[in-house]
């Protein structure tokens, strides 16, 4: 999933926000917009006729609906996604975003709405497939001698290969802090990834499960493979929720009482099997 990077923008980000602020102005919120990158399925993309669609668009209609409020979606690329929210140009941010520390000192979020792993993907026949850790799963808000032995053992297995990332992504975060070793490849989008991941250009990617399983199902995942353990924690964040200005907190407000009634009545649980196959509802 993904991620924004602190540096010198983010500073001048959180300056700016002071200034957006200004004084507290009551809002009634009868409409709002929200921003999707709509390029990143099953989460958010067009279909053939250009319509968006996805998990986070049918999650936006519901909990709208519940909150009885008008809601215009509007696509933003990836990078300019946080500073676009932060400027005004929207309202939220519903677009597969991580809850994650670095983003969270710019903007405030929902609680999550799913939590899911994230695994390793190479085309059929790659050596890496082959690699076995000896744990299924890593934590990493707090990585154990033994997960570090994992960590170590996934980098030897990656020397002198490729592994592709999305752009300003917990994945491309995750690599550079854990796996500093291993050679990256950056993209704009996942889907040009998956181009250069099929033609040989890259050697493997990674990313959320809730992307990768319905993914494997389609032309262009049917020559692919998940390999390596399911990951969670660390530069992952805390699950997947949506982006609000801090300032905005009555309709932060807003949005968690729906996400939570969606939890409740088994339609977060249906959206989720609908577009990923499985149930990667958060625990309550």
């Amino acid at each position: 999933m993904k991620i924004f990077k602190m540096n010198v923008l983010v500073a001048a980000m959180l300056a700016g926000a002071v200034v957006l602020a200004g004084p507290a102005v009551a809002k009634d919120y009868k409409s709002i917009k929200i921003a999707t990158e709509a390029s990143y399925a099953p989460f958010d993309y067009k279909d053939a006729s250009g319509n968006l669609m996805g998990f986070d668009i049918d999650l936006g209609k519901d909990l709208c609906s519940r909150m009885k409020v008008e809601c215009t979606v509007v696509e933003q690329a990836w990078d300019g996604i946080i500073p676009s929210l932060v400027a005004g140009r929207y309202d939220v941010i519903l677009a597969a975003m991580d809850i994650q520390p670095a983003r969270e000192k710019v903007i405030s979020f929902t609680q999550p709405y799913i939590r899911t792993q994230i695994r390793f993907i190479a085309p059929a026949g790659s050596p890496l497939l082959e690699v076995k850790s000896e744990l299924d799963s890593l934590a990493l808000d707090d990585v154990s001698p033994e997960e570090r032995a994992v960590l170590d053992q996934l980098a030897a297995a990656f020397k002198g290969k490729k592994v592709g990332v999305q752009v300003s992504t917990t994945t491309e975060a995750f690599m550079r802090e854990l796996l500093p070793s291993v050679e990256l490849v950056s993209y704009d989008t996942a889907d040009n990834m998956i181009l250069d991941l099929n033609s040989g250009r890259i050697d493997a990617s990674l990313s959320s499960l809730a992307r990768l399983k319905p993914l494997l199902e389609k032309p262009e995942g049917k020559n692919l493979k998940i390999f390596g353990p399911n990951m969670t924690g660390g530069p992952f964040g805390k699950g997947t929720g949506i982006g609000i200005r801090k300032e905005d907190e009555k309709l932060r407000e807003m949005f968690n009482k729906a996400i939570s009634e969606a939890i409740a009545d088994g339609t977060m649980q249906k959206l989720s099997t609908k577009w990923f196959g499985y149930d990667a509802t958060p625990q309550q």
